[in-house]
């Protein structure tokens, strides 16, 4: 092949967002996998429940934690959404101050959760129905801690480095993981803290 043939491709990008970046794949197979798992322990709640004469057999848990960690979760959806569209315009100093505001967000909900464990009003031991209250509940938190430890790896990163494009990539997709955290979360809620006083 003549020099005149080839093809200078020395100047394209080494990385994209969305679709067009194998992140964005891999991060769309895992919420698709999670969220079959989520979805399986959700009908299993109401598999029991359909089982059960007495539904649920304890009180149902308190709504104040539940609600307050609902309501943390759908407002830190404005940092995480400025956070995603920082990194795609790559300007450093908003993906630093947005992914802080998100860590303070996830440390809020997490401090939240534990006093909504001890508001449950049950006990994983108890009988099925605390059994699933408590799995759903700790199968959301394990995303959340899972979500919390990778949003504090990359703001480190974007304050010491090393920088490059593919850093504003995985902020990218860390917004989207984060998304899944939040819907994963709403059904959660309904059925653990709603469906026992509507359909007891």
């Amino acid at each position: 092949m003549s020099a005149q043939q080839t093809l200078d491709v020395s100047r394209l990008p080494t990385y994209a967002f969305g679709p067009r970046a194998l992140m964005w794949w891999g991060t769309a197979g895992m919420i698709l996998i999670e969220g079959m798992v989520f979805a399986v322990a959700l009908v299993t709640y109401f598999y029991l429940r359909s089982l059960a004469q007495l539904w649920p057999p304890d009180p149902p848990p308190d709504l104040l934690w539940g609600t307050l960690n609902t309501v943390i979760l759908l407002v830190s959806c404005f940092p995480n959404h400025l956070a995603a569209k920082a990194s795609e315009r790559e300007e450093l100093g908003k993906v630093r101050l947005w992914l802080v505001v998100c860590l303070g967000f996830g440390v809020a909900f997490q401090v939240v959760r534990v006093l909504e464990f001890t508001a449950l009003n049950t006990h994983w031991t108890a009988n099925a129905y605390g059994s699933i209250v408590f799995a759903l509940l700790v199968l959301h938190t394990v995303h959340m801690v899972t979500d919390f430890i990778d949003t504090v790896v990359l703001a480190v990163l974007m304050f010491k480095g090393p920088l490059n494009g593919r850093r504003f990539v995985d902020v990218n997709e860390n917004a989207d993981y984060w998304w899944f955290v939040v819907a994963a979360w709403l059904p959660i809620y309904f059925t653990v803290y709603l469906v026992p006083r509507w359909l007891s």
